[in-house]
């Protein structure tokens, strides 16, 4: 298994696809990548050599990805929630904050429903 990014990802898979494993690389991203690194998507992991797999390592690392990208979001909603805006609150509250409609719906975000006493 190749190790990128802190991530072990498939080695039976193509390039294309098995750089997704990759939190914060998605298909696009992916394919952009390859290009950069001058990779053929289409070549299977286990085929790469250790030269690619270093210039694909170079080209992801001007991303953010997996740690940074979790903790980028993670204060991006914590600075939301410190300033108070509305959106904010509503993470706090754990409701839409999209202005979705919470009298019915909104399971997802405010979880299973609690039983109603009489």
């Amino acid at each position: 298994m190749a190790r990128i990014a802190g991530v072990n990802i498939p080695t039976n898979k193509h390039v294309g696809i098995a750089l997704t494993h990759i939190f914060g690389i998605g298909r696009s991203r992916a394919l952009t990548i390859c290009k950069a690194a001058g990779v053929n998507i289409a070549t299977a992991v286990k085929d790469l050599t250790e030269i690619e797999v270093a210039r694909l390592r170079e080209v992801i690392a001007k991303f953010p990805v997996e740690g940074d990208l979790r903790r980028e979001t993670a204060m991006n909603i914590k600075r939301l929630m410190d300033l108070g805006v509305y959106r904010g609150i509503r993470h706090r509250r754990g409701l839409p904050l999209r202005g979705q409609r919470t009298r019915t719906n909104a399971r997802t975000r405010k979880g299973p429903r609690r039983p109603v006493r009489k």
